[in-house]
């Protein structure tokens, strides 16, 4: 049998080839067959989750709220020492210094990265912004996010902060971060669906030990991910009412 595997489509482009290369270790520890998919953007995703098309899922938080009560799965393990956080960012040579200078009708570029955008119109709320009185922009990843600031088309914009901090040391120098969240206990999550539960066994030793030989530390760099952390249902829980509260 052959079970399927999808990643959250919000890493960085340079990773691409790590999850390949993840996928591959993973059929060798469980010894049986996984194929990999990976997506463009979110909305495609979610309709091929909520179809039932996969049993291994590396997940946002917003999409684990999803996943764990309406379809089944259960988190395992999340990434050692990697919280989701959100950063607004301005171009390096923007008068804006602080969320406050941003003024009703502010251009603002985003992503359909739905815990980020979130995150991001909360931290605006300091300058009483939000989307009735902002022009919001949506765009297919945070590269083109980054070209909407340094080409002058959007006053801000809302980043993944791993997402951020990944870009070039070019693209970088030529923005500026106003302010980042500090929530840490928001992150993503390897989650596991209910046709591959007897797995799971094998599946949290592979991981959590993936970092103790050259060839998993190997691909966990290609990855960009450290090691692997266990992650039981009380900690799933607290985030998903966190993520909750926040979009509601």
């Amino acid at each position: 049998m052959t079970y399927n595997l999808t990643v959250s489509p919000d890493f960085a482009p340079d990773h691409i080839s790590g999850w390949y290369f993840f996928n591959t270790w993973l059929q060798r520890q469980l010894d049986t067959g996984i194929h990999l998919e990976l997506y463009d953007g979110f909305d495609e995703q979610r309709d091929d989750i909520q179809n039932n098309k996969f049993d291994l899922i590396y997940a946002n938080p917003y999409d684990a709220s999803m996943l764990v009560r309406e379809l089944g799965f259960q988190a395992i393990a999340r990434p050692a020492d990697k919280s989701d956080e959100t950063v607004i960012a301005v171009n390096a040579e923007s008068s804006i210094n602080t969320v406050e200078d941003l003024v009703p009708g502010s251009r603002i570029s985003t992503t359909d990265d739905p815990d980020v955008h979130t995150m991001g119109m909360i931290m605006l709320e300091s300058a009483d912004l939000d989307k009735t009185n902002t022009q919001i922009k949506e765009h297919p990843s945070y590269v083109v996010v980054a070209k909407n600031l340094l080409n002058g088309d959007s006053d801000a914009g809302f980043f993944l902060k791993d997402a951020y901090d990944e870009l070039s040391d070019l693209i970088r120098s030529k923005m500026r971060v106003l302010v980042s969240s500090q929530i840490s206990v928001v992150h993503h999550s390897f989650l596991v669906g209910p046709d591959m539960v007897e797995h799971v066994p094998a599946l949290q030793d592979a991981l959590f030990t993936m970092h103790e030989n050259d060839k998993g530390r190997g691909v966990l760099e290609s990855m960009g991910i450290s090691s692997w952390e266990p992650m039981d249902s009380e900690q799933t829980e607290f985030m998903i009412d966190l993520i909750d509260t926040l979009i509601d």
